[in-house]
């Protein structure tokens, strides 16, 4: 940036985006300072490199508020396992199918895991059908991200939360954790209502 740039020649840039041409790195300062802006190298690989007229400051705030904000917006992808035996008893089929209806509507994604053991190894197509059943019954839900797929002695399947799911999730996490500090500052948290008053003369019995 600016006196610490090294090349003898840039291709400059202007504040708007508009493109000035490659001029001596001595003129390209002598802009800068002309508009009182900061020259920066945007692409110091190029030859001659590519610097641009700009506030740097307000350009790093920019870019540090961009970043929290995404930051802010992004969910965290949790990926949760639940294991089943394709012979699995049904009252044991339904407990787990619980779990992962819970998982998704908390908006993680579910690894479904068959495990085959001895002789059942030679019955993949008992797992498959088991994991095309939980598909059919989740469907409001999630959706298979990963197709079931023969992994030595399992059988796996991802699903994940339909992108509503997710989302009221979020909502609900939202609800609990509260307002945002932003959101108090700026006072766009209603107070609760007040409670009504007793009316004049009334004792509870």
């Amino acid at each position: 940036m600016n006196e610490q740039i090294r090349a003898r020649e840039v291709r400059l840039v202007g504040p708007e985006g508009e493109q000035v041409g490659i001029v001596p790195l001595e003129r390209a300062l002598q802009l800068a300072a002309d508009v009182d802006l900061d020259l920066v190298e945007v692409a110091p690989m190029a030859r001659p490199p590519v610097c641009k007229l700009m506030d740097f400051g307000k350009f790093k705030y920019e870019s540090a508020l961009k970043a929290r904000e995404a930051r802010r917006n992004q969910q965290q992808t949790v990926i949760k396992e639940m294991k089943l035996r394709p012979k699995i008893d049904p009252h044991d089929y339904e407990t787990k199918k619980g779990h992962v209806v819970r998982f998704l509507k908390a908006g993680d994604k579910v690894k479904v895991t068959i495990m085959f053991r001895g002789r059942e190894q030679s019955r993949p197509e008992l797992g498959y059908r088991l994991l095309r059943r939980l598909e059919s019954e989740i469907s409001d839900l999630g959706y298979v991200e990963a197709a079931p797929k023969q992994d030595g002695r399992n059988m796996i399947m991802v699903l994940a939360p339909h992108r509503a799911t997710k989302a009221a999730a979020a909502a609900a996490t939202a609800a609990r954790v509260g307002p945002t500090r932003e959101q108090r500052d700026a006072g766009a948290v209603e107070a609760p209502p007040a409670a009504a008053a007793e009316p004049a003369g009334t004792t509870g019995e």
